[in-house]
């Protein structure tokens, strides 16, 4: 990380303490090893502990451990320090390679999480009622997930267009999404997120009914006009972005023209979820494992 473009910031757990940092630039939170492995080890020492399991991880030819980065984390002393720090996938992985009571939650999770996965390749229509279940249990409306679920397939056959069409997954698709977004709302994705007050949430996912159906008709209208000119170029591919954004901020004006009121609203479903709070939740309700589960593989001597 060669710049850091964020803020810092104390998050709990089981009333103990994670500095956290937020890079708004790449969109990522980060968490201090050493807090992490306080909380789930209950070492005396964590420091001392990170280091020895950061050396058997790096023997282990782990590369996690060698693209962690450090950032300044203000210390228990209130003095700025260099501090380890993972992004969350960097920060699961390091977990899988701590023996410990506290962390068995997190495996639990990621095993399970992995078995969803291969479920969800085998009969994808899981991940649609687990998509389902997963709103529902957030509170929102059946109405409103139904919506959700067809801007989502709306979105697809928006992508799948644009492959046809030699878009490159990534960053062109992120800008040709951004033309779409600024034609009709006037602004970024980043800069509605930021006016809803969002970090790494979806945004989609705090959007009003109108915001939602706005977005919808924006991304069919471009995925139509690109299937009649043909793009043959990404600047063509953007200006037929720029195109089907403007025929839902049409739609906009004239809806706000006869309501007198806004349709882009400060308004979004919840805040940030603690992801470690979340886990242990999710963990939480994993059946347990029968006793014998402890004997497939050799107790580690180390």
């Amino acid at each position: 990380m060669n710049e850091f473009h964020g803020n810092s910031s104390i998050q709990l757990f089981e009333n103990q303490k994670i500095r956290t940092a937020w890079d708004a630039e790449n969109e990522e939170w980060y968490f201090a090893i050493v807090d992490v492995i306080a909380v789930l080890t209950d070492s005396v020492n964590p420091s001392t502990y990170w280091r020895v399991l950061k050396k058997r991880l790096k023997d282990e030819g782990n590369e996690t451990v060698t693209n962690c980065n450090a950032l300044k984390l203000t210390a228990p002393d209130g003095k700025k320090r260099k501090t380890d720090v993972a992004n969350t996938e960097q920060l699961l992985r390091i977990i899988q390679s701590i023996p410990s009571p506290k962390a068995e939650p997190f495996k639990a999770w990621l095993a399970m999480v992995g078995r969803e996965r291969i479920e969800e390749t085998i009969d994808p229509e899981q991940a649609i009622d687990r998509a389902l279940d997963t709103y529902l249990k957030k509170g929102y409306s059946e109405e409103w997930i139904h919506q959700r679920l067809l801007a989502i397939r709306i979105r697809n056959e928006l992508t799948g267009e644009w492959e046809k069409r030699g878009v490159r997954k990534g960053k062109e698709y992120a800008i040709l999404t951004d033309e779409i977004s600024r034609a009709w709302s006037g602004m970024t994705t980043r800069q509605y997120k930021r006016l809803k007050g969002l970090r790494k949430e979806n945004l989609r996912d705090n959007m009003t009914d109108l915001e939602l159906v706005l977005t919808m008709l924006a991304e069919a209208s471009t995925t139509n006009i690109s299937k009649t000119v043909k793009p043959q170029t990404f600047e063509e591919s953007k200006q037929v972005a720029k195109r089907g954004g403007n025929v839902a901020g049409i739609a906009r004006q004239a809806l706000e023209a006869e309501t007198g009121k806004p349709v882009i609203t400060e308004q979004n479903a919840s805040g940030f979820q603690k992801l470690v709070t979340d886990v242990v939740t999710d963990a939480a309700m994993i059946p347990e494992q029968p006793a014998s589960r402890t004997t497939c593989f050799p107790e580690r001597d180390d």
